[in-house]
């Protein structure tokens, strides 16, 4: 390899020298194990050859079948240390999604979580793999980490190159072809910049969400950082509390729909959470004033971040900016990123003024290299250098970025255009109201009808009529729901967002959601 491609350093490679830096410190937290960074970084180069001596080379594909463990980031620094990109299968999709996504990005070698090992036979039967990896014994496959045990633990020289892609993502993969987002090893360093404050506290982050998803990105941050990664298995709002109070944790990572759950969790009030310095959330949309309860209930450290699979980070909400008595700038999405170039265009392509609604559009060098294996789709929403995001939004005079719909959720009603998080935003302003989801359902002529899911505070009496006769007040009859629905809690994705397909498969079926 050349030496002009061997300047390049990877993610893995700057996060092995933090890691060298003070071998003795605790790296990793699971369910009682607590991981040293010198234990994790002689793990990672073991892994590494391991995957090596099984013929796992730069430019093949490892799908990682995984739940939280530290063995699962450890497996995944491992496959790039050697040049692999990446695929994590998020672990509730269905066993025929899993499939199709293991078969489309071609993998190379599956690396399963022992308490996976039945979901993973399950995958190989109808897309076979050349190689099963189980971190640990199990009678499926070969225990890569007893492999690992027998390799030498010395540096392995990384053999990625910038311009290889590092990680497939998937979005939209439970129908129709999986739609893999391409990101290469040099794009992947962005995250590191989008949090470069030097922080003047120890950072304990938890996850509580899947590795997956953003909370990976971010335990790449903490431990490049000198801090700890506390991995829970799922988010369950009690255990979150309780670790938060016993591990005295900084940060955090959750989906708007979580944070709720925590906050209305009885144990939330009872909860020591002082130890808390930055609570992000993102991934969809925010309640403005659900948020300010939970900065009223947290203090001044909440952070919205907005960004894509595609796009990389593209704007920042502060906690400074979070103030409960400005709910229009808690709508937001914050302040694009200084690296990060926004248009708001119409239909035409034609760049919009501050305050008009229309497609977010971004430039960057985060923006990702294309979709796995679909020319077309990436000609569809890379043009010119811009990326095409597929969100409604506008920009205000002082440059803050609201994101008001999906193209594809925005309503089509007669008079117009209803924007769901519009709508939710209303009924979650109703003192009686916890969460909302709001969705189109097509009837029998094919005209699209607003129906709202609704979760009701404990003891609330508060009825459809009510809510319609709010909203017909504050924003005319064209945003007033059809149907509105009261059920116990919304459907959530794998990730954390509220399920709106199912909802609208549930209303399709019944008429209106179940509940």
């Amino acid at each position: 390899m050349s030496t002009a491609a061997r300047i390049f350093r990877t993610y893995v490679e700057e996060n092995l020298d933090a890691l060298s830096a003070d071998p003795a410190r605790e790296a990793l937290v699971h369910q009682g194990r607590r991981v040293t960074a010198g234990e994790f970084r002689s793990l990672v180069h073991r892994l590494a050859r391991a995957l090596r001596a099984r013929g796992v080379d730069r430019g093949a594909t490892v799908t990682l079948l995984s739940g939280n463990l530290p063995e699962t980031v450890a497996a995944r620094y491992a496959a790039h240390l050697v040049g692999a990109r990446v695929n994590h299968l998020y672990s509730k999709l269905s066993a025929e999604s899993q499939a199709e996504i293991v078969r489309d990005v071609e993998t190379r070698a599956l690396i399963v979580d022992p308490r996976h090992a039945e979901r993973a036979a399950e995958i190989i039967e109808s897309a076979p793999v050349r190689d099963v990896l189980v971190l640990g014994p199990t009678k499926l496959g070969a225990d890569l980490l007893k492999l690992a045990a027998g390799q030498s633990d010395e540096p392995f020289a990384s053999r990625a190159r910038a311009e290889d892609v590092c990680t497939i993502r998937h979005t939209g993969g439970t129908t129709g072809h999986p739609k893999g987002i391409c990101t290469t090893f040099g794009q992947t360093r962005w995250f590191h910049g989008v949090l470069q404050q030097e922080l003047a506290y120890e950072r304990r982050q938890l996850v509580c969400t899947t590795l997956a998803h953003a909370a990976g990105a971010m335990a790449d941050s903490t431990l490049h950082r000198g801090g700890t990664v506390v991995l829970l298995d799922d988010f369950d709002p009690g255990t979150v509390l309780a670790t938060l109070a016993r591990e005295r944790i900084t940060e955090m990572f959750l989906l708007p729909p979580l944070l709720y759950q925590l906050m209305d969790h009885p144990d939330a009030p009872h909860t020591d959470t002082s130890s808390l310095r930055m609570l992000t959330y993102g991934g969809c949309q925010a309640s403005p004033a659900r948020i300010a309860d939970a900065i009223r209930m947290f203090g001044p450290v909440l952070m919205q971040g907005y960004g894509q699979n595609e796009a990389g980070g593209i704007s920042v909400l502060t906690q400074e900016d979070h103030d409960p008595l400005r709910p229009g700038r808690l709508r937001s999405a914050g302040k694009v990123l200084s690296e990060v170039e926004v248009a708001i265009r119409d239909e035409t392509g034609r760049d919009l003024p501050a305050g008009e609604h229309g497609e977010v559009c971004v430039r960057s060098s985060m923006i990702m290299k294309g979709y796995w294996k679909q020319p077309d789709l990436t000609a569809e929403v890379l043009q010119d250098g811009w990326l095409h995001t597929g969100d409604v939004g506008y920009l205000d005079d002082e440059g803050y970025l609201t994101i008001v719909d999906r193209l594809k959720d925005m309503i089509v009603v007669v008079g117009g255009h209803v924007y769901t998080t519009e709508l939710e935003d209303l009924l979650n302003s109703h003192p009686q109201v916890l969460q909302s989801a709001v969705f189109g359902v097509r009837d029998a002529d094919r005209t699209e009808r607003v129906h709202a899911a609704v979760v009701r505070a404990p003891g609330s009496d508060v009825d459809a009529q009510q809510l319609r006769t709010m909203v017909r007040a504050e924003r005319g009859t064209m945003y007033e729901p059809d149907q509105v629905a009261f059920i116990e809690a919304l459907p959530l994705t794998d990730v954390g967002k509220p399920d709106k397909k199912e909802l609208r498969r549930q209303a399709e079926r019944h008429g209106c959601p179940a509940g």
